[in-house]
């Protein structure tokens, strides 16, 4: 977790900013300063702890740090190094301070011509970040190893407090749904929706599911198997099939919580899991960003056929000995 906190991705969420006088920097770039704390601003060498969004003129969202739970470390490097310009967003984090807050609308048409790269094909002109600076590491006379010391503490605080907060969003979850969920040793929950008249599996069994998973903190879905839930929620994608997923249940294919929460559903079932991150993807998260680190997770499912394993073909074991 902590080799990948130090990168900067593009990342926001969108502020309502149309009518915003914006100021005109190098290379095209345009910036609002929405709050100047009076902090000193940030210098090469320095680190920011900051939230952003990051989004298109075309009003889609890219990524967020609200999404993750998780503030970004932004790295301030040397102008000099090749691919950095006038206007970039290093040059755009040059311009804030500990408190700080801003948009800034970084002009494509200029990365381009600057990197010597095509123009990403996912905006017509400018990609806007929101960004909020959390707290601000000064190198000064620091050596490198004791800078990235302050920041990995700061992160782990910060990961600590996600981690506290994981049993409160479950709970809220369950409130503002009116959910009675039933609830395992393992601190998995249920609720059946549609009982199934079918078998239960059991470990080894391959099964056929149906499913819809989102964050329990949010209620994004962040996976399916349904296309037209997928399309509903823009996450569909072309190059996958949208079809029943099949697995085998009980051997540790799926995370722990899809493990356990089937084994107790009769074929055709219907149920609600919510899952904690303990038998989700823990203290990682899915290491893509879709499901961050400790995220309680919901899935919709369906079990709709369960399939037995194929007896060996003892004909063909004979023949094999022979």
């Amino acid at each position: 977790m902590k080799k990948s906190i130090f990168s900067l991705g593009l990342a926001v969420t969108i502020m309502g900013s149309a009518c915003q006088q914006f100021e005109k920097g190098d290379g095209g770039l345009q910036y609002r300063i929405v709050k100047d704390n009076g902090q000193p601003k940030a210098q090469t060498g320095d680190l920011l702890s900051v939230n952003l969004t990051v989004t298109t003129d075309r009003d889609s969202l890219l990524s967020s740090t609200y999404k993750i739970g998780l503030p970004q470390i932004v790295n301030i490097a040397a102008d000099s190094l090749p691919g950095l310009y006038p206007g970039d967003y290093n040059s755009m984090f040059k311009m804030l301070g500990e408190g700080d807050s801003a948009i800034f609308k970084l002009d494509l048409d200029t990365m381009a011509a600057k990197t010597m790269q095509p123009k990403p094909d996912f905006a017509d002109k400018y990609v806007t970040f929101n960004v909020k600076v959390n707290k601000h590491f000064k190198k000064g006379d620091l050596t490198d190893s004791a800078l990235y010391a302050e920041v990995n503490t700061y992160f782990d605080g910060e990961i600590e407090k996600l981690k506290a907060s994981e049993e409160g969003k479950i709970t809220s979850y369950i409130g503002k749904n009116n959910l009675e969920p039933l609830t395992t040793a393992s601190g998995l929950q249920y609720i059946i929706t549609e009982e199934g008249t079918g078998e239960k599996p059991v470990a080894g069994d391959t099964v056929q599911v149906n499913y819809t998973g989102a964050l329990v903190a949010t209620g994004e879905v962040f996976d399916t198997s349904i296309k037209e839930v997928a399309e509903e929620h823009k996450i569909y994608n072309a190059m996958r099939p949208y079809e029943p997923a099949k697995f085998a249940i009980g051997v540790r294919q799926v995370i722990p919580g899809w493990d356990e929460g089937l084994l107790l559903l009769p074929k055709g079932t219907k149920a609600k899991l919510i899952i904690p991150s303990e038998l989700g993807y823990g203290e990682r998260g899915d290491g893509r960003g879709v499901i961050p680190p400790f995220a309680p997770l919901v899935f919709d499912i369906e079990l709709i056929d369960i399939l037995k394993p194929t007896a060996p073909d003892s004909t063909a074991q004979e023949n094999t000995q022979e």
